[in-house]
């Protein structure tokens, strides 16, 4: 790399530990930023899947007093998230790059709609609760979201672009929580799917050779500065205008997606 193309992924790092915090899709400013460096998509893919790790795990500790009482919850959708970024690194291996370029769109436009519909369905499911006489939603989400944060890190593990958003769409759905308490969840799920592709990358031998070390240093430190800066911001917007921003982002993301 020349110094030029390093201070652009240093920089890149930055935006996409910030907007990771925030919401999500940080990967869709580190990739393109990778691969206009001349790296292939592979060794973009898993290079930048290790460089975030710092900034997930940032981005969780700035968020840390919105995980008081989180705890079972976290450890519960943890299982899935570890679980399903194993089977998207794997799926990674022994996919073609272009193999979710169609679905991950409709994926991404549904958990949007998702995030907007949100409080509308929320009301609508406490009111029929209500009727029914039936007691308020499951504290963890049950297996519906379980079975739900399972796939998506899957995706996670293989990609990671709109990953964020599409665990707060599930997360805002199925558990009755405040916006900013499910996204300080959502960065600590975020890292651990991070972590454990990035580990199975590490260690499968076909991979040995993939990584580009400059470009995981350069998006570890970026990261870890746009993780702590996206908590300051993300934990100040009130919930109206995250949500917005999570459409605004997701947006792009979709445009992005479907462009590239």
């Amino acid at each position: 790399m020349t110094y030029w193309e390093m201070l652009a992924v240093l920089a890149a790092g930055i935006g996409a530990g910030t907007i990771n915090t925030i919401v999500g899709s940080g990967t869709l400013i580190t990739f393109p930023v990778l691969l206009a460096t001349g790296l292939p998509p592979v060794t973009a893919t898993v290079s930048n899947a290790l460089g975030l790790i710092p900034g997930s795990i940032s981005g969780a500790i700035g968020y840390r007093a919105e995980l008081t009482g989180q705890r079972d919850r976290v450890l519960r959708l943890a299982v899935a998230a570890a679980v399903g970024g194993v089977c998207g690194a794997v799926l990674l291996t022994v996919l073609p790059p272009t193999a979710f370029e169609t679905i991950v769109p409709v994926l991404v436009a549904l958990a949007l709609v998702l995030v907007v519909l949100q409080p509308r369905i929320t009301r609508a499911v406490q009111a029929r609760r209500e009727r029914d006489g039936t007691d308020g939603a499951p504290r963890h989400g049950g297996p519906v979201l379980f079975a739900g944060m399972l796939l998506a890190s899957v995706y996670g593990g293989y990609f990671t672009a709109a990953q964020g958003i599409i665990y707060l769409s599930l997360m805002g759905t199925l558990i009755d929580d405040t916006l900013q308490r499910l996204n300080a969840a959502k960065n600590v799920l975020a890292a651990i799917v991070n972590s454990v592709a990035a580990l199975f990358f590490v260690f499968a031998f076909v991979f040995a050779a993939e990584f580009d070390w400059t470009a995981v240093a350069l998006i570890a430190v970026g990261s870890t500065i746009g993780g702590q800066l996206g908590a300051r911001v993300g934990r100040r917007l009130p919930p109206r205008v995250l949500r917005a921003l999570i459409v605004v982002i997701g947006s792009a993301a979709i445009l992005q997606l479907v462009t590239r």
